[in-house]
């Protein structure tokens, strides 16, 4: 039986701007929304929640919406995803403090900042679903995170 890796991801905005980590990814520098995998007996918000203050030291965000969920095989590690991306928007673009010692740093960019970053030599986007992301963001393809129902 096939089974996919279940990452996580939260598009974070705040008057404009999206919230990204920083991370090398095999000799490059990267971007990502904060992002991980789901861990064992971790519900997703939970999971996403964990992510979030993992990388980014944000607490107790409220997250209403999921974006979208998608399916991707990365080519270069033939890897299968299943990413759950959830959206949260804040009032202020707090100050942020990565706990993940992966992240080099966060970085509040509009998306014009966003797409001239990976433009730059030596620098890129994790994967092509972070930029899908912040397209569907903008173009209002969420729906309301009670879609999700935990079982226990």
């Amino acid at each position: 039986m096939h089974k996919p890796n279940i990452t996580l991801a939260c598009v974070v905005h705040c008057q404009g701007k999206f919230l990204f980590v920083e991370e090398w990814d095999n000799g490059v520098l990267t971007l990502n929304q904060p992002a991980g995998h789901l861990e064992k007996d971790e519900s997703l918000l939970a999971g996403m929640q964990r992510e979030l203050w993992e990388e980014t030291g944000i607490e107790h965000a409220q997250i209403e919406r999921l974006v979208k969920i998608y399916q991707w095989s990365a080519p270069r590690s033939k890897t299968d995803f299943l990413r759950f991306t959830f959206a949260l928007e804040l009032d202020d673009c707090c100050a942020v403090t990565p706990h993940d010692s992966d992240i080099t740093q966060a970085l509040w960019l509009t998306l014009a900042q966003f797409q001239d970053y990976i433009r730059q030599p030596g620098q890129g986007a994790r994967s092509p679903l972070v930029l899908e992301s912040i397209h569907d963001y903008l173009q209002a393809k969420t729906v309301p995170i009670d879609i999700l129902k935990v079982f226990e």
